[in-house]
């Protein structure tokens, strides 16, 4: 019995501080179901048509304008510094406004304020070249949504809304996109939803495009009524699946089927 114990006791605080291995990241982005040559345009900034919107952002951020007379870069010097890791904490909170705001919307915002200008309409070629430059420069970081607790209700009005069927045809965000990923619609491969790219060039666009577009287009598909640019139910679900992108890579300006 004396030789037993001593074993024994090793053999339990062995297995008290094992650690149970982590486990298997299963998510995936939407370049990961894309076939080669779509690929190829992604990896290979000379081929991605979004790099067109990006240089436009380029000249966009140092032209001076509004009363001010001031550029983004005035307060801002230069975007690959100031810049480097800021998309890829929107939708963020606004203190003054006491709810998130988009990238889109805080662009607006410093023209407004700081600049003196009149803001750029959603979905304005002015206002995707400016966000896809501002992107550009979180390429390769992870999605890193703030941490901060005033967005909670927010991120679980975005959950509720991913959830909730919706349309004539009374399908949720869910029912496609946590239960067919991989699956086809159509010609088209069904993604998890992880928006690690937006903008987004889309060859069905063939042009540049926002992740609340994309949200608008698939409400058009299940026959509901899509909410307006900007609505404060887009920005919920913006900040609800990015949430769910946390520490996954960002590719924006991607390219999409």
């Amino acid at each position: 019995m004396k030789r037993v114990l001593p074993a024994l006791l090793v053999f339990l605080m062995g297995a008290a501080g094992a650690q149970t291995p982590p486990q298997k990241d299963t998510r995936r982005s939407g370049f990961e179901d894309m076939g080669a040559s779509t690929q190829a345009m992604q990896k290979d900034d000379a081929l991605n048509p979004a790099m067109l919107w990006v240089k436009d952002g380029e000249a966009l951020w140092k032209q001076p304008l509004g009363a001010s007379n001031k550029a983004c870069a005035s307060c801002h010097a230069a975007a690959p510094d100031s810049m480097r890791g800021v998309a890829a904490r929107y939708p963020a909170f606004d203190t003054a406004l006491g709810r998130p705001i988009t990238l889109g919307q805080r662009i607006n915002q410093c023209r407004q304020q700081h600049q003196q200008a009149a803001p750029l309409r959603a979905e304005s070629q002015e206002l995707l070249s400016l966000e896809s430059y501002v992107a550009l420069q979180s390429r390769g970081l992870p999605l890193a949504p703030p941490d901060d607790a005033r967005l909670e209700p927010f991120r679980q009005r975005g959950q509720q809304l991913f959830t909730q069927r919706m349309g004539q045809l009374n399908l949720s965000c869910a029912q496609c996109h946590d239960g067919l990923p991989g699956r086809r619609l159509a010609s088209s491969v069904i993604p998890q939803a992880h928006p690690t790219g937006y903008p987004v060039y889309r060859l069905e666009w063939q042009s540049l495009g926002s992740l609340q577009r994309r949200l608008r287009g698939c409400m058009s598909g299940v026959r509901a009524q899509p909410f307006a640019y900007d609505a404060q139910e887009l920005v919920e679900l913006e900040l609800y699946l990015n949430t769910r992108a946390k520490g996954m890579a960002m590719e924006a300006p991607a390219v999409r089927p």
